[in-house]
């Protein structure tokens, strides 16, 4: 979604309505700034529904993978993510790792993670999907939104007006 926005301008506007996420996400998409519908995965080193999930069209929503923050190994590399960009994902958020940094960096797709690790996960399918995940003192919980910018990451239980 191309609309501007700033997390801080939203936070002044709409105050105690959003949920401020305290974990520190360091960005390494093409996009800076993002925002969409929330789905969820909670996983811990095995990428299988991520895959399974970015390969599906998104709608310009935002995936959230709690991964536990492990950094073990990667929860996203090129390959997903390009499918994510193709299907129309607005961004992903991983408390976790990813991996392929450079090729990340040219994509049209946000992309926040903890850091990045070269090494692939596990493809058992083990984990959730869409149920709510919660870390930096946020619970992130399908069809909410989530604006994601420099500055950080809020979210809100119903769209926002953007000016």
């Amino acid at each position: 979604m191309s609309q501007t926005f700033a997390t801080a301008d939203l936070i002044d506007a709409h105050g105690d309505e959003l949920a401020s996420c305290e974990t520190q996400f360091r960005q390494f998409g093409g996009v800076r700034a993002f925002f969409g519908p929330i789905r969820t995965v909670k996983c811990h080193e095995d990428n299988a529904l991520v895959k399974e999930i970015l390969n599906q069209p998104g709608g310009g929503r935002v995936l959230v993978v709690d991964g536990g923050g492990s950094l073990r190994s990667a929860l996203m590399g090129d390959m997903i993510a390009e499918a994510a960009e193709r299907n129309g994902w607005a961004g992903v958020v991983i408390n976790g790792a990813v991996r392929d940094v450079a090729e990340l960096a040219g994509l049209s797709l946000g992309v926040k993670a903890l850091g990045s690790n070269p090494r692939k996960s596990a493809k058992a399918g083990a984990g959730v999907v869409d149920g709510p995940v919660a870390f930096g003192q946020v619970v992130f919980a399908p069809g909410a939104w989530l604006y994601s910018d420099e500055d950080g990451i809020v979210v809100s239980e119903r769209e926002l007006p953007l000016d």
